[in-house]
């Protein structure tokens, strides 16, 4: 009996260390964080603005992902800077995205009400978009923020932030079909971006995800600002 209690608090004790995973991503604003950091370091302060977190909030919630081996940091001059521990953190993040998305059956409403109607704005996959991109028919380009941009994008894409889209209208040629990209299907900047060119008469279609899954599926990368 006392090795098959022993062996049981073991067991216990091992299950409970696979559980501290699943504890650090149980909350919806460290799931938040481990998809912003997937776009690149970021700063405690810039995280929290990101996440419309207080910079306490955001801290602890750093603390319980660093806690569990998620996320690594380093410190410049006063500021921390956090960034995703391995690629392993991002495939477990995709991997509960892609669950959430088979098993949840609100999960379509909930994006719908985050990210508006999309009956109208079409997208493209990554096969789809690699040949088009060596035939050079198309415009891409980046609508995230100017700093995820410069830590990578896809080759050629050219960086139109969110609040950039209006002023680019004029700059962007009118005889090519326009695809823009974000963070992930999930991300409101590309589909905000459509709909305003489409309003211009642009054709233009949205990549059906975003840089994560393009770097993991072993996608060519490209870093610096625009």
């Amino acid at each position: 009996m006392p090795a098959t209690t022993t062996r049981r608090a073991a067991k216990n004790a091992l299950f409970d260390g696979f559980g501290r995973i699943a504890a650090a991503l149980g909350s919806g604003r460290r799931a938040e964080i481990v998809e912003l950091l997937a776009q690149g370091e970021r700063s405690v302060e810039q995280i929290a603005d990101q996440i419309e977190q207080s910079v306490a909030n955001t801290s602890h919630h750093l603390r319980t992902l660093a806690r569990a081996g998620l996320v690594a940091s380093r410190r410049q001059g006063t500021h921390v800077h956090y960034r995703l521990a391995s690629d392993k953190v991002l495939e477990v993040w995709l991997a509960i995205r892609e669950l959430a998305d088979e098993q949840l059956d609100d999960l379509d409403a909930l994006a719908d009400a985050y990210l508006g109607d999309r009956t109208h704005i079409d997208d493209i996959d990554r096969d789809e978009l690699l040949v088009r991109l060596q035939r050079g028919d198309l415009v891409l380009i980046d609508v995230r923020p100017a700093g995820e941009y410069a830590a990578g994008h896809l080759p050629g894409a050219i960086s139109v932030p969110p609040d950039d889209v209006d002023r680019m209208l004029e700059e962007l040629p009118e005889d090519r079909e326009i695809i823009a990209y974000c963070r992930g299907p999930y991300c409101v900047y590309a589909d905000d971006a459509i709909r305003k060119l489409t309003a211009h008469g642009r054709q233009a279609r949205r990549l059906r995800d975003g840089i994560p899954e393009w770097r993991q599926r072993g996608g060519p990368i490209e870093t610096g600002a625009a």
